[in-house]
């Protein structure tokens, strides 16, 4: 067998999976809702928009997640899209899954109820967010788009080239935000888009304001800057103007083009 037989597109012929954060009422789940035909899976707590009117399942723990994307792999239905709303509250019914799955009575301790090494409770669990990931992918590889939405968090980031700084990042604990980036074909940041201008602050000194948070402009960032992580694998710009009922348009232009193969299609192939 040649190498060669291997060959193919580089052309996108299945739907995204995608992850979407950022600050408190940026318009995430709108956003969201604007996808064709889409079930709406949320955790406890969430709800959509009071204008948003989608099918929705409330999840309660890890295994009705699983549950509902094996019925959309096997069963006939009419959606082309899920969202999953918030996947950060998701994370807790990921470790309490883990916690059963091993006898831990936490993330944090061992099958004897004892303080485990540092982070080994959350390195086994990575064993069931790739799981959960490749369900993802498989209902990618189905036709079905996945969307998945996160609340954002501030936290120090240490460059090692310059002096420390804060940015937003997913409100996961790290390893899941690594996974999350890894296996989606695109993290994006949702904000405001903000200008700073110089002002006089009397006596001849200057300083620097920061502007336009309350404007109407809205963004969906699609690659990663100081102040925030973001990636895409989709081709798409830098950065994307949002306009509630116009959302989808502009992001689905850029997903049936060709891209970088998520690591799971390269091993597909094989």
């Amino acid at each position: 067998m040649s190498v060669f037989d291997k060959l193919r597109s580089s052309k996108r012929k299945t739907p995204p999976v995608i992850a979407i954060y950022g600050i408190g009422g940026i318009g995430k789940t709108t956003l969201a809702g604007e996808f064709p035909d889409p079930i709406y899976l949320h955790t406890v707590g969430e709800e959509t928009p009071v204008d948003l009117d989608v099918p929705s399942i409330e999840i309660e723990n890890y295994d009705e997640m699983m549950d509902a994307f094996e019925h959309l792999l096997t069963q006939e239905h009419e959606f082309k899209t899920v969202i999953i709303d918030s996947l950060d509250a998701f994370e807790k019914m990921v470790w309490v899954f883990t916690c059963g799955r091993m006898g831990w009575d936490t993330i944090d301790s061992n099958d004897k109820g004892a303080p485990t090494a540092f982070g080994k409770g959350y390195l086994e669990a990575d064993n069931d967010w790739n799981e959960y990931m490749a369900a993802t992918r498989a209902l990618s590889r189905a036709g079905i788009h996945v969307v998945q939405i996160l609340h954002s968090k501030v936290k120090p980031f240490n460059d090692p080239l310059v002096d420390s700084y804060d940015r937003y990042r997913p409100k996961l604990q790290d390893r899941a935000t690594d996974i999350i980036m890894e296996k989606s074909d695109a993290l994006l940041f949702m904000s405001k888009r903000t200008s700073v201008k110089q002002v006089d602050k009397g006596f001849g000194k200057k300083g620097s304001k920061a502007e336009g948070m309350s404007g109407a402009e809205r963004i969906i960032y699609a690659d990663e800057r100081a102040g925030f992580l973001a990636k895409n694998r989709l081709n798409m710009p830098p950065s994307i103007p949002f306009k509630k009922g116009n959302g989808f348009a502009e992001l689905s232009k850029y997903f049936y083009t060709p891209h970088a193969p998520a690591v799971e299609e390269e091993e597909e192939s094989a």
